[in-house]
């Protein structure tokens, strides 16, 4: 009996152990609760919600929550050069894909430091569909 509950033990602090190497992967500086920023509606679409950035070393996870997205739409989501809060002056040309935003969530790795994302520089954009990508629904700036 005795065996077995010292085995068990150390099966036990062995798993703990490793989901704790898990959580390795946060970035020391990040606190876990990443960095949320309001993204806007565009041409009356009433799209409005959330950007939030997760450090994680040399990449970010970007995920977009959208309030009313119309059921069944897939929008493609990017982020874009430009300090324009509306859109309106941003590169057409993406510098990051991101994953369409469906059901109002979009979740990204993006090979980018947070701290490049956030230097004022970058937008997020999510157009309306892949047919209507000149069509912009929702906008938001990133910036710390």
């Amino acid at each position: 009996m005795t065996f077995r509950s010292i085995a068990l033990g150390l099966m036990l602090a062995g798993a703990l152990c490793f989901s704790g190497g898990v959580q390795a992967q946060i970035a020391p500086d990040d606190s876990g609760s990443g960095t949320q920023l309001g993204i806007l509606d565009e041409n009356n679409s009433g799209q409005v919600g959330w950007v939030t950035l997760f450090s994680r070393g040399n990449s970010t996870l970007v995920v977009i929550d959208l309030q009313s997205e119309p059921a069944g739409r897939n929008e493609p989501a990017h982020i874009h050069r430009g300090k324009s809060i509306t859109c309106e002056d941003i590169d057409p040309k993406p510098s990051f894909g991101l994953a369409d935003v469906v059901n109002g969530h979009s979740r990204t790795l993006v090979q980018s430091p947070e701290s490049k994302l956030l230097s004022g520089n970058y937008s997020v954009n999510v157009h309306a569909s892949a047919q209507n990508i000149k069509h912009y629904v929702a906008c938001g700036h990133l910036y710390r």
